[in-house]
């Protein structure tokens, strides 16, 4: 049976859920409900000179998204928030489907990479990163020799 449809979610699931499931066992997130597995959807791109990241952060304001460099990590994150008891303007509201929530995800850039190196932009829900490419320092094995008086 064919059942109507917004963006892959059906129309009728909360109708149809049964007593005994929450979304504690389901693969819901309260953010983004099904499609939450599509959030943050990444293009890897590799030039001569760098790595460009496009992440797709539908929904979220430049303020809402966080960047940081850690350990070599590059980790991205970004968190919504709204009021649950906000009423509408022309009054109550029958049905919300836009929760808070946060997500992160995170990407080895190397320990090479600085801070200041990587260059963001987010513009219309897609933060583009470039993220040049640094060539490791080898460590040279020194040799462990200890010397033998006599």
């Amino acid at each position: 049976m064919l059942m109507p449809s917004i963006f892959g979610e059906n129309l009728f699931d909360e109708m149809m859920r049964f007593p005994f499931e929450n979304d504690f066992f389901s693969k819901r997130s309260p953010l983004y409900g099904k499609n939450a597995a599509q959030i943050m959807k990444t293009d890897i791109q590799e030039t001569d000179k760098a790595y460009e990241l496009a992440i797709d952060l539908p929904g979220f304001k430049k303020e809402e998204i966080g960047a940081e460099l850690k350990d070599g990590y590059l980790m991205i994150n970004a968190s919504k928030s709204f009021d649950q008891d906000e009423k509408g303007s022309d009054g109550r509201y029958i049905r919300r489907e836009r929760y808070s929530g946060s997500m992160s995800r995170s990407f080895y850039v190397g320990e090479a990479v600085k801070q200041e190196d990587i260059k963001a932009r987010f513009e219309n829900g897609i933060l583009n990163l470039s993220i040049p490419k640094v060539d490791e320092q080898k460590k040279v094995a020194a040799p462990n020799y200890i010397a033998i008086e006599g």
